[in-house]
């Protein structure tokens, strides 16, 4: 049996704990809410555990990669390789060292980023992060690197080690939010087939919600993930988390 060509839909679940770390206490429950999108469909869980511990924190993520394992999904860690650990939180390698993820998602945000707003740009570092993209391979981990679609060099993704790169496609959301997604997706296609020439995996995240999510998987190819949280957390206040997660799922089945 073949696999399933469509794009697996990753759901974020940091701003559940936003809103959890807002009152303090436990509710609402991250792990809860992550079972919730897994019994509507959603293939995996991403968490973007920060040194600050603005929402994930060390112990959600191994709450939730327990709970990845029993549901036999995919459990999607981001964050920035090159941030120390401190109190509180033990450093990306070590997060990944105590819980293997299915994958890593490198992010070059500083400590005070609001989000995360743009990509690796290959001109530095480059041998630091091939070592630690060793390292976490060596986890079992497949390794993705956050990467804008106009970067130049963005086949350095597969020189140091990388098997896939996460398109931000925060430029895109915002050109489909202006009437004008034509160059911006033109643009995406193009870094997609650049990607895929030199035997790099697709994956896409930022600002995608269900209204632009369809029309830039009909237009960028091969599209193994999409990473969703902000736009779909926001829209479950109204409609519901089960909901939410299966309006993501037949917006994915429309492009195909």
């Amino acid at each position: 049996m073949s696999p399933d060509p469509r794009t697996a839909l990753s759901v974020n679940v940091n701003k559940i704990a936003v809103l959890r770390n807002s009152r303090g206490g436990n509710e609402p429950d991250v792990v809860r809410a992550a079972a919730t999108c897994l019994q509507a469909g959603a293939h995996g869980i991403t968490v973007h555990p920060r040194p600050d511990a603005r929402h994930i924190s060390a112990e959600d993520v191994l709450a939730l990669d327990a709970l990845c394992r029993t549901h036999q999904v995919e459990l999607n860690i981001e964050g920035n390789p090159f941030a120390a650990p401190r109190p509180g939180y033990p450093g990306l390698l070590a997060l990944c060292r105590a819980t293997r993820p299915a994958q890593v998602t490198l992010v070059p945000d500083g400590d005070g980023q609001l989000t995360s707003d743009h990509g690796f740009d290959f001109q530095h570092d480059n041998q630091q992060l091939a070592e630690l993209i060793a390292a976490f391979k060596a986890l079992g981990s497949r390794v993705s690197l956050f990467v804008d679609a106009d970067n130049p060099l963005l086949e350095h993704a597969a020189q140091v080690g990388a098997d896939r790169i996460e398109l931000y496609t925060g430029p895109y959301a915002a050109a489909y939010e202006q009437g004008n997604p034509d160059t911006s997706l033109a643009l995406f296609a193009e870094a997609a087939r650049r990607a895929a020439g030199v035997g790099l995996g697709i994956n896409a995240g930022h600002d995608l919600s269900q209204y632009n999510l369809t029309a830039f998987l009909r237009q960028v190819p091969a599209v193994q993930e999409v990473s969703i949280g902000h736009a779909l957390i926001s829209e479950a206040l109204y409609d519901g988390l089960h909901n939410t997660v299966q309006a993501y799922l037949a917006a994915i089945n429309a492009a195909y």
